[in-house]
């Protein structure tokens, strides 16, 4: 048997595959030919049926290996470390091939010069400041082209897409204040919400327990979802709470997107907190009873139980109010700071989910001031214990002494809400991975080698093609990609090769940025951003815009 000679036009052949294609069907061996970045031949089993199989100028023994599609992180924190880490192996060396940031309402683009600075001050935590970078962008283009260029006009290390910040476009047309907008107000987000989608965004994100998008309604939100329907996005709130009264902010999610005729991804979908334990199925409930009268509805989640944001974000809304100098304004006041103290700690704040805040859950993983290092690794509760302190008096000290730069993570999640979610037909995977802090969450590093390695092969929770279908076909439908998601000709050769017996996380909470094992080869557009499990020089990615309807 000879091979079919194909070396004037395929650059690459992956040769004994397993290829699990993304759309959830079993899986076959098959030889997979790239060429100028996509795919142009699958020939299925050609060995045992006699036939003639392709060959080019490289080849890639994959016997064992599993081909699969790019994974598509569907919630990442990565705005800057695309443009500060050219390496980026956190998300490369998974397998991620494509990152959707931009998330909870808030990020870099649209601004001016006065939101630009509040908006880094506010998440700090999640980015770090961006003072080693050159953020001279100020529209949701100029940003895109800014990726686009990446490092010497040679790109990121992987390709990322963009949702417009609700909340960042709420500071720039009404600012950080508690009220409802002025009808010229509402019209100005309007046209920045459109423009940024005509810029290439694929949609609007909220952050509904940050400010201040926190500070807009139901009404406001339906009149900016109306915008991004009729340009074919989609609206990705993280919703007015995950802890007390859950279900009431799904609900509120569902109808106003029904209203607006809007698709609708919810953003890290979980239900934490005590008050939510085995509650899962009341979501799914809800989910597909809109799902059954006709509502188009995804989600996206990690596979772990612990959250990670900003100390700060526990804050009750009243205390946020005015932006990140008024916080410290508030915190600095002896009255002010008292009742802060009472709403975390006996009514409920929103910025916690409204319910009252469990120190010992309170986990310090990052901070900005070197000075407070020693904090990092344990909870509130315990700091305060060692310091024969109250544990406010910790979280005081910490918020305005890293003028509000600290993050945490906060374990108050479910494994069996974690799984009961992860099976639903609408599911995809995101890391909300916050890279920052010299512990951070080990899900931005771990997250998708988690699904395969814990939930796919050790505990069976999902099948392989199943698994594999989350990760890219579905997340790519969503985004409306017409040529990614997929291993079928004629697609970009976004892929990745992993080994399903060894595939496994690295990261643990105790070490967090370890790289997985099992996961040798991982290619953008046919080039090798991982080869042999080793980060190559390659800069594949770039932003990808929304197609337009």
């Amino acid at each position: 048997m000879d091979p079919v000679d194909v070396t004037d036009r395929a650059d690459l052949v992956l040769r004994d595959a397993e290829v699990v294609d993304g759309t959830g069907a079993p899986s076959y061996r098959a030889d997979v030919a790239v060429e100028d970045g996509r795919i142009v031949s699958i020939v299925q089993e050609a060995w045992a049926a006699g036939c003639q199989r392709p060959r080019a100028r490289r080849e890639i023994d994959a016997e064992g290996l599993v081909l699969a599609p790019g994974f598509i992180d569907m919630h990442a924190h990565s705005d800057l470390a695309l443009l500060r880490d050219p390496d980026h192996s956190a998300k490369a060396a998974q397998g991620v091939t494509l990152e959707v940031i931009g998330q909870d309402g808030l990020s870099y683009a649209p601004v001016d010069e006065r939101t630009l600075a509040e908006v880094r001050r506010a998440i700090a935590g999640w980015n770090g400041p961006g003072d080693d970078l050159d953020l001279s962008w100020r529209s949701v283009g100029e940003y895109l082209d800014r990726l686009d260029h990446g490092f010497d006009g040679r790109g990121i290390a992987v390709n990322a897409a963009y949702l417009i910040p609700q909340g960042t476009v709420r500071a720039l047309a009404v600012g950080w204040d508690d009220r409802p907008a002025t009808p010229a107000e509402l019209d100005r987000m309007r046209r920045l919400v459109a423009e940024g989608l005509e810029q290439g965004a694929v949609g609007l994100s909220s952050g509904l327990t940050y400010t201040p998008g926190m500070y807009a309604d139901g009404a406001e939100l339906t009149e900016l979802c109306r915008v991004v329907a009729s340009y074919g996005g989609y609206y990705c709130p993280h919703h007015r709470s995950y802890g007390a009264g859950a279900l009431e902010a799904y609900e509120e999610m569902v109808a106003l997107t029904r209203e607006a005729g809007c698709p609708l991804h919810l953003a890290h979908a979980t239900m934490n907190f005590g008050v939510n334990r085995d509650r899962a199925p009341e979501l799914l409930a809800l989910l597909d009873k809109a799902l059954a009268a006709g509502a188009d509805i995804t989600l996206d989640t990690y596979p772990y139980t612990p959250g990670c944001t900003t100390l700060a974000a526990l804050l009750p809304s009243w205390a946020s109010e005015g932006g990140p100098e008024a916080v410290l304004g508030r915190l600095a006041d002896e009255e002010s700071a008292e009742r802060i103290r009472h709403h975390l700690e006996v009514t409920g704040s929103d910025g916690c989910h409204g319910v009252p805040v469990e120190w010992e859950t309170i986990e310090i993983s990052g901070v900005g001031d070197p000075a407070l290092a020693g904090y990092v690794g344990r909870t509130v509760l315990q700091a305060a214990r060692e310091r024969g302190e109250t544990p406010w008096t910790v979280a005081r000290r910490l918020l305005t002494g890293d003028r509000l730069g600290t993050t945490i993570l906060q374990h108050v999640g479910h494994e069996e809400n974690v799984r009961t979610i992860m099976r639903h037909p609408t599911h995809t995977g995101g890391s909300d991975g916050i890279l920052q802090g010299s512990k951070p969450h080990p899900r931005a590093y771990g997250t998708f080698p988690r699904y395969l390695g814990t939930y796919v092969r050790e505990l069976g929770v999902l099948s392989l093609e199943e698994c594999v279908a989350h990760l890219t076909g579905r997340p790519a439908a969503r985004l409306r990609l017409p040529d990614r998601g997929l291993v079928r000709e004629g697609y970009r050769a976004d892929l990745v090769l992993f080994d399903p017996a060894t595939v496994a996380p690295g990261a643990t909470f105790e070490d967090p940025r370890r790289l997985p094992t099992g996961i040798p080869h991982v290619l953008i557009d046919g080039r090798f951003v991982i080869e042999d499990g080793r980060r190559t020089d390659v800069l594949a990615g770039r932003a990808v815009r929304r197609t337009p309807v």
